[in-house]
Order: structure tokens, then sequence, then C-alpha cells
């Protein structure tokens, strides 16, 4: 099989995802234009090959086995100004790049979203979010490729039905290549502002979050209907609030792979977790919250390349 000179063979995947686990990509591409990715998505379909997007493979954790097919982290990082307001983005741009091109042409918003590790594509695909702000507030528009066909079209904020750590992208067959956002053009003074802002925020998560070897939250929320305890008058959803509770903070540990002291929330690997390292602690996790409080958390984390779900669903 003769392959396009961006794509390569059995290629480690430990190296690409904040854990720092998994086995190999059977496939692995870097499209660096529109073309390449198209070739990429051809490759796939012409030898029946499963396609994986990643990004930074901040919000994911990856099967000892592998992952099966072609793995595409694309390789689009040109950012663009549009007018005063509008700024370009490819998919492949951290999110921090992105935010530190915006301030330095004077243009904030983004900023608020400092310190959080993905990629434009990663982060339109979950509708990144830190307290009350959502990326779907900035998204004006995006060119999508259709996953089997390779058309490029060119959407809306309305087409993407943004909710919490959702979009159409999570039920549609289409890959971000680019994004436009409108920020607001601001005076040397406000920028400088907002970049102290930025600052804080990094020293924020740095101090209140691990900020390596994680996936960051390993289980989504609860939805209201799904939890009965109550504060105020207000249901209580956070998950952390439960594993708290358990004391699994800084405290269970399977392997190399411990619950952090930081954030009882978050996995961390300790140094050379497997990744059924994590998943036997993110079970454990499930049982002990099960068992106190008759409701089990639910992946918010991305898990690729298992061929069984290797997690707990009721």
């Amino acid at each position: 099989m003769r392959l396009p000179s961006f794509i390569q063979e059995n290629i480690p995947l430990g190296d690409k995802n904040w854990f720092g686990t998994g086995g190999n990509a059977q496939y692995f591409a870097t499209p660096k234009n529109h073309d390449e990715f198209s070739q990429a998505l051809n490759f796939a379909h012409a030898h029946k090959r499963p396609i994986t997007l990643i990004g930074q493979g901040a919000n994911m954790l990856i099967s000892d086995d592998g992952v099966e097919g072609l793995v595409i982290q694309p390789n689009l990082n040109n950012i663009t100004i549009i007018d005063d307001q509008l700024v370009t983005a490819g998919a492949g741009v951290t999110m921090q790049d992105l935010i530190n091109f915006c301030l330095d042409h004077n243009l904030i918003g983004l900023e608020e979203f400092s310190g959080i590790p993905g990629t434009v594509g990663g982060s339109v695909f979950i509708n990144l979010h830190y307290f009350q702000f959502l990326l779907s507030h900035f998204l004006v528009s995006a060119h999508v490729m259709h996953q089997q066909t390779g058309e490029i079209i060119n959407v809306d904020n309305t087409w993407f039905n943004f909710g919490y750590n959702d979009s159409t992208l999570h039920h549609k067959p289409y890959y971000v290549l680019d994004a436009t956002f409108k920020l607001t053009k601001v005076s040397e003074i406000e920028c400088a502002y907002a970049r102290g802002r930025s600052a804080e925020i990094i020293r924020h998560r740095t101090a209140r979050y691990p900020s390596k070897n994680t996936c960051g939250s390993f289980f989504r929320n609860f939805h209201a209907h799904e939890v009965s305890l109550e504060s105020n008058g207000k249901k209580m959803i956070h998950v952390a609030y439960y594993l708290d509770k358990i004391g699994v903070k800084g405290a269970l540990k399977v392997g190399n792979a411990m619950v952090s002291w930081q954030h009882a929330n978050m996995i961390v690997n300790c140094g050379n977790a497997t990744t059924q390292d994590i998943v036997d602690v993110a079970r454990k996790m499930q049982k002990l919250v099960k068992e106190h409080f008759g409701i089990m958390p639910q992946t918010e984390c991305r898990l690729v390349g298992f061929k069984h779900f290797p997690l707990k669903t009721e």
C-alpha cells in the first residue's frame, strides 16, 4: 500500500495526548492544508479504514492497544485578521496561540479561556467553556469538511447547535477546518488590562488544577434530573462535590495513576501509568459514588481506540 508523504504508519500516540498513555496509530496524518486533509480522508475511505480526529489530545484517553485505522491531527495553523474584529484560525492552532495573537493585535475576549489546553478544532467540537464563558459566544462562522465526500461548506454559529460540551460536530459527519471569531478591538491600555487578566487566569488555573499528565475533568457534571441532593434550592450537579465527599482526592491510586490532590475530578499520570491504570482509577471512582450516593458519574473525557467501552454506564 502506497502512502501519501504526510501519512505515516504505526506511530506512537503516547506523546500526542496529555495523559501520555496509549498505544500506536495504525496510520497517522498531519495534513497542513485542505487538499491534504481531503487526501487523508480519501486514503481512509479507499482502504476502508476508520478515521479518528485528534487535536492536542487534551480531553482524551487512548487505549493501550492503540487506534485502528487513520488518526488525523490537523496541522492547519494559519491565523488571519479579516477586519478590525474578526479573526480566522485554522483547526490546528492552539487556543493559547490564538489568544496571544489576538492580544498582540489589541483584540480581546478569548483571554477568558487562557491556560486551557486544546486546539481551535477541538475547542469548537466541545464548545470550550470556563465558568460562564462559552466559545460559542464568540464564534461567527466556520469552514467544515464532510467526512465522506470531502465537500467543504461555510456554516454560521446556528449550524453548530451549541450546548454545554456539545455541538453539531458530535452528531453530524463533519470536521472543522477553521473558525472565525468576533472579538472586541480596544486601546493599548485596555489590552494591557486583558493581558494581565490572561496571566491571572493562568495563575489561578495552575494553582487550582493539575497542568500536565491529565485530561482535565474526567467525568461530566450531572444533569439536574439525575440528582436529588439540593443546596439553597439548587440541585447539586457538580460531580467534584460527590468525589470530594468520598475522599478520593490525592488518595485513590492504581499503579501510577491517581486522583489529583488539587481536584477530585481529575486523574493524573504520575509518571509511567498505563491507560488501564487510569481506567481502573475511574471505575473505582464510579463505584464509590454509586455506593454512597446512588448515582453514576459519566465520562466527559473522550475514550479513543477501545473495542469495548471500559467504564460503568449505570
